[in-house]
């Protein structure tokens, strides 16, 4: 089954004079005991073209995300940032995004 098919996902897609310059991949998660959290929306991924950074583009993407969650019902929305992306980090906190977890790994040799 494609992700165009499921509809527990959703895929926004931005346009600018008839060209994609960006887009925004939504889940619906199930339930995980593994990160202790119950069935909740999840922003998988937000790309944006260079020329549409800064211009409202990436919000309009989250919102229309955060809106079919909403329409789905869900609790809460969740999304996975680089903590060196300070510009996704500031885009996802004006949005309403908190910090709630910080992931550490170690890279093994």
């Amino acid at each position: 089954m494609s992700q165009l098919d499921d509809p527990d996902s959703a895929i926004f897609v931005a346009e600018s004079e008839g060209a994609v310059v960006g887009y925004c991949y939504a889940v619906i998660e199930p339930m995980s005991w593994k990160e202790l959290r119950d069935e909740a929306g999840f922003i998988s991924d937000l790309a944006l073209d260079a020329t549409a950074r800064r211009q409202g583009v990436g919000r309009k993407l989250i919102e229309a995300a955060i809106q079919w969650f909403r329409d789905r019902r869900l609790a809460r929305v969740m999304l996975w940032t680089s903590t060196q992306n300070v510009a996704a980090r500031d885009l996802f906190v004006s949005a309403g995004f908190r910090p709630t977890m910080t992931e550490m790994t170690l890279e093994l040799d």
